[in-house]
């Protein structure tokens, strides 16, 4: 089944401790949705791109090693490239922090390319209340780890969402692979 592949210790907490002190104090872009449109009733958050933090290419290398594994050993997609850099979204209590049901293809060039999609859990479990990251590969909805430093990876084309954080701040990081369209 093409549902979710579940790597639970992708980063340590030390790993995903870094990540999240490197990313604060930086400037945040607001969220938008596939072909640059804002709706804060759809998703609402703030995001750092990776590629802009110094310091941090061993996270994109460890990015790169597990979308890999997780393609070798279940999906078997005909991937090419990152064309893309990870974010971080922060997602706060304070402003509701969520994104509701959506896909991550879309008609931009790199969305149109996409084929999985990897989010690891950085922040610590106990750190926020809400914020389920929810996967709907079918019929029924599968929710993924919160463990700090858990990967899930799954194919872009699948439903996915975060529910509304109710306490806290959850922070997470996406990376996609991309590939020639599936036909």
């Amino acid at each position: 089944m093409l549902g979710l592949n579940a790597m639970p210790d992708a980063f340590t907490k030390s790993e995903c401790e870094i990540i999240i002190k490197a990313i604060s104090g930086l400037p945040t872009d607001e969220a938008l949705l596939v072909g640059r449109n804002k709706d804060q009733n759809l998703r609402k958050s703030e995001l750092v791109w990776i590629d802009d933090v110094a310091s941090t290419q061993w996270v994109m290398e460890r990015l790169i090693d597990l979308v890999r594994k997780a393609n070798r050993d279940q999906f078997e997609f005909d991937l090419t490239e990152f064309a893309e850099s990870p974010q971080v979204a922060i997602y706060k209590s304070s402003e509701s922090g969520h994104f509701s049901w959506h896909s991550d293809i879309g008609s931009g060039t790199a969305a149109g390319r996409r084929k999985l999609t990897l989010v690891l859990q950085l922040s610590d479990a106990a750190a926020y209340e809400g914020g389920e990251l929810e996967i709907m590969p079918g019929a029924q909805i599968l929710t993924a780890s919160r463990a700090q430093g858990c990967a899930s990876i799954f194919p872009s084309f699948t439903l996915h969402q975060v529910t509304p954080v109710t306490n806290g701040t959850r922070y997470s990081m996406t990376v996609w692979a991309h590939g020639p369209a599936f036909r």
